[in-house]
């Protein structure tokens, strides 16, 4: 059953979807009158419905069920290098597809892509919310994360000491995820550095205010995919799959 994501619920049990949405549910999707879909708040809200009639840019809806769906805890939180190229963009939608609550652009030191203030970063900025909001449907979550403006080292130091627990991904750590203890609830930040690795400053750093660096296994992940893996393993190593 497709999920459409809307900014309000219907508050009546006849409603329209247009804009965007609607287009894209006539057009690409060509739902007919009759079919079932889902529309999304993104955060949490749900409502199940029968399309009535089908316009060239709109969808008359039936709506039959409403409810709401608790955030998964523990909650994650994805402070993700920048990547070059789409390979930020894959990063930011197989994480989406695995579960993340949110997402932190970090400007690390070896990112080679900068995404400096400006036209240019708020673009590549709006590619990732792009990517998230649509995968987001794609995996028909109750949940859209939310992509926040980029962090520098020294803000995302001060992201950690505001979580319950924070965990930097790095091939040398002596730890291994399975090793940590997780918290039931509250906000587990996950950090991923660039292709080229974290730096020893970034780790004394981030070390100091209260992360602790962990590895996922015997191999070495691209910074592309290493996000989603680790979003697995947390989703069987607590209740967020439960």
């Amino acid at each position: 059953m497709p999920v459409f994501l809307v900014d309000h619920l219907p508050d009546t049990d006849d409603a329209v979807l247009d804009g965007a949405e609607g287009r894209h549910a006539a057009t690409a999707r060509r739902l007919r009158a009759g079919e079932s879909l889902v529309l999304s708040d993104g955060r949490g809200g749900l409502a199940r419905c029968v399309a009535r009639v089908v316009e060239r840019d709109s969808v008359g809806l039936s709506v039959l069920k409403r409810w709401h769906e608790p955030s998964p805890q523990p909650r994650v939180v994805l402070a993700q290098a920048l990547v070059k190229g789409d390979r930020g963009e894959l990063a930011v939608e197989l994480a989406t597809e695995a579960g993340v609550d949110e997402v932190v652009p970090w400007r690390a030191e070896r990112c080679v892509a900068r995404w400096e203030d400006g036209p240019r970063g708020d673009k590549a900025l709006a590619r990732w919310r792009g990517s998230v909001r649509e995968a987001a449907k794609q995996a028909r979550r109750a949940w859209c994360p939310v992509v926040h403006e980029p962090v520098d080292t020294a803000a995302l130091a001060g992201l950690v000491s505001s979580v319950e627990l924070a965990l930097v991904l790095h091939e040398s750590a002596e730890r291994g995820l399975v090793d940590v203890s997780l918290p039931e609830a509250g906000d587990v930040l996950l950090v991923v550095g660039p292709e080229g690795g974290i730096t020893e400053d970034e780790i004394a750093v981030l070390s100091a205010a209260g992360a602790v660096p962990v590895r996922l296994g015997p191999t070495v992940l691209r910074a592309s995919t290493a996000g989603a893996v680790a979003l697995g393993a947390l989703g069987a190593l607590t209740r967020r799959w439960q």
